[in-house]
């Protein structure tokens, strides 16, 4: 079975701290706690702009789409 994820990285983490975050079509990791917080922070909204619609066979401008509106949500 296919399953479309988007995949979130954190690339300024200087703690050493591990940073994994799964949602139903979200990985996220790495990152300092800040990057972190902000990218569950905009991948929760990301959810809520989907509706529990899943990612598989969507059209990769309207994942984009969703994904820009989260973001401008969590600014």
């Amino acid at each position: 079975m296919k399953k479309t994820s988007i995949f979130g990285v954190g690339l300024d983490n200087t703690d050493g701290h591990t940073r994994v975050t799964r949602t139903k079509n979200v990985v996220l990791q790495g990152g300092s706690e800040e990057t972190h917080e902000k990218m569950q922070e905009i991948s929760i909204h990301f959810e809520e702009e989907l509706k529990g619609k899943p990612l598989t066979g969507m059209d990769p401008k309207e994942i984009t789409d969703r994904l820009k509106e989260a973001a401008h949500k969590s600014s």
